[in-house]
């Protein structure tokens, strides 16, 4: 520079700086965003230096005196660049202005641009605004205004922005990131996009590092591919990796129409694997069905679920409703052979099965339930009531009538014994018997009403007429058959055989020429105890009910053996006694 150029700027900064002291109210006094205020006493910070800039300026009416540089503007912090289209430097507070093409490059890699930028050289804090962009080498984060803090090293938006990486973009009104951690905090309208699925929550912090989440507040994750399967939780944590999810309150997994509830709940999005503890509930509203129990899993890809510890489940009828027990139960579905576009849903029950039904109720070692087609089988010393009725066997097969409600017949295979009270308004051992090799029981309105016995057929049956002058039903005697096959019809208090076939024998005896040890098979197992009378009785390995006690009848039985007795007393006293000599 020459000497009358540097002269000339001499002249002109002290008429600057003359009309400076005369100014009584400069233009343009900063005022700082609270969000630079310090604390008294804290240290003065390493000044801002600038490292270029094409022009600079300082004039007494504009920025409050303080200088401003413009084009190509660079200054430079702690390690820190930053750049811009113009640039106010207040010098004694250690604060610079940036605006225009704002471009703030740190030394950890990151870098935000932005149309507008303060930055506190004592504080290290900064604020960008207008189309703020921070990206790092992981992510990008998209805003209108940004607070940022080179000592914490975080960042912080409320003014609603996106946050994007490899896999997902992020929608939230508010977000802090920790650019050492790699951790974000979004809070206020979540929302996490990603090609295979959508979170949304209210408060979310997520972990670049590992790519987990942690949700704090109600948060939802949606399968994109199947938009009914979600998950949802009030406090929980994703790895976006595996794709696995780990849920702590109030959740819910909704997969194939059916939802799993519980305390404690896992579900790998990829497998299709979920389990879940304490309070656990499988609701099935298709198949008006709910399971409960202390332990739960579910195979999504297999439509199926498992259910232990205390289990249980609900078949909701309209009429009336089915419930099942056991120590353990399963619920899956399968392809229809018939029709490949239907599915077929099944219950199982293993060990100490049990179900309970306001007009049948079963007990064995274990079940299995078509739900579609009404076909429950039972294994393992199945026994079932209907009214005072009951049915034993090896094998048990039942049949319900899916529309009406109604069970409609049961299949006994092996060792087939249907017992039937005889008089059900009275207390006396009286029970009409039914048993042989297969046996196939039907019901009418609930009720049973035959019963076909085929193979090695017999029954006990008591008869009953009714007095013509009295109008009264007496009882005439019982009937012993034996048969090939029997067919037996219950009527409200008696059973009458109508078929007794192949090498077909019956003999009836009046009530006086039949023992009481003769109206009972062998094997006769009226069971009173382990009976379910209400539908919690599921829950005992038996209800122990105390065995109701009958009174057996033999007056006339009694009468005629002590008349036979006593003739043979008299016959014996007629003839001669013999003297010896």
């Amino acid at each position: 520079m020459s000497f009358t150029k540097a002269l000339s700027f001499i002249f002109i900064f002290i008429g600057i700086s003359n009309f400076s002291q005369i100014t009584t109210q400069p233009k343009d006094v900063l005022v700082k965003d609270p969000y630079f205020n310090t604390p008294q006493n804290a240290q003065q910070g390493e000044k801002v230096r600038l490292i270029h800039s094409d022009f600079f300026q300082k004039t007494p009416d504009k920025y409050n005196g303080n200088p401003f540089f413009s084009g190509n503007v660079q200054f430079e912090h702690q390690g820190s660049l930053l750049s811009a289209d113009e640039v106010i430097f207040y010098e004694s507070q250690n604060f610079v202005k940036a605006i225009g093409n704002v471009k703030l490059q740190n030394a950890d890699g990151s870098v935000i641009t932005s149309g507008e930028m303060e930055y506190d050289g004592n504080t290290q804090k900064g604020i960008a605004r207008k189309n703020v962009v921070l990206t790092d080498p992981h992510q990008t984060i998209k805003t209108e205004t940004m607070y940022y803090d080179r000592v914490s090293n975080k960042a912080y938006f409320n003014t609603g922005g996106t946050i994007s990486d490899a896999n997902n973009t992020m929608y939230t009104k508010s977000a802090t990131y920790d650019l050492n951690t790699r951790m974000i905090d979004f809070t206020g309208n979540v929302k996490i996009n990603n090609p295979d699925y959508t979170v949304e929550g209210t408060n979310i912090k997520q972990n670049q590092i590992t790519n987990t989440a942690d949700f704090f507040g109600p948060t939802t994750i949606t399968n994109k591919k199947n938009p009914a399967n979600l998950v949802y939780t009030e406090r929980g944590s994703y790895n976006m990796n595996s794709k696995e999810v780990y849920l702590k309150k109030n959740s819910r997994i909704h997969y194939n129409g059916k939802v799993l509830t519980g305390d404690d709940m896992y579900f790998n999005q990829i497998t299709g694997f979920g389990k879940a503890k304490g309070n656990v509930t499988l609701r099935d509203p298709k198949e008006q069905r709910y399971m409960k129990g202390g332990y739960g899993e579910i195979y999504e890809k297999k439509d199926s679920a498992m259910m232990t510890e205390k289990p249980y489940a609900v078949k909701i009828l309209e009429k009336d409703s089915m419930y099942f027990s056991a120590q353990r139960l399963l619920a899956y579905q399968k392809i229809d052979e018939k029709n490949p576009q239907k599915k077929k849903s099944f219950l199982r029950a293993y060990r100490k099965a049990r179900m309970f039904k306001s007009n049948i109720q079963v007990r064995a070692d274990s079940l299995s339930f078509n739900e579609t087609d009404g076909i429950m089988h039972l294994f393992g010393k199945p026994i079932a009531w209907s009214g005072e009725k009951q049915v034993t066997g090896d094998k048990i097969e039942a049949y319900f009538d899916t529309e009406k409600e109604f069970i409609d017949s049961l299949k006994v295979v092996g060792n087939a014994f249907a017992i039937s009270k005889a008089d059900s308004l009275n207390l006396k051992d009286e029970f009409n018997q039914v048993k042989g090799r297969l046996m196939t029981v039907y019901y009418d309105q609930n009720e049973i009403k035959l019963a076909k016995v085929i193979g090695n057929a017999q029954a006990i049956t008591y008869a009953d007429d009714q007095n013509e002058k009295t109008k009264e039903t007496e009882r005439i005697g019982v009937a012993l058959s034996t048969c090939g096959t029997i067919e037996a019809e219950f009527e409200d208090r008696k059973v009458q055989i109508i078929s007794c076939n192949i090498g077909a024998r019956t003999d009836i005896y009046p009530m006086s020429m039949i023992s009481r040890e003769k109206r009972f098979f062998p094997d006769f197992n009226w069971n009173t105890k382990d009976r379910l009378r209400k539908w919690q009785d599921i829950f005992l390995d038996t209800p122990d009910y105390e065995e109701v006690k009958y009174e057996s009848d033999d007056k006339l039985y009694d009468a005629a053996q002590k008349a036979i007795d006593d003739a043979k007393a008299k016959e014996e006293a007629k003839k001669p006694k013999r003297v010896r000599k």
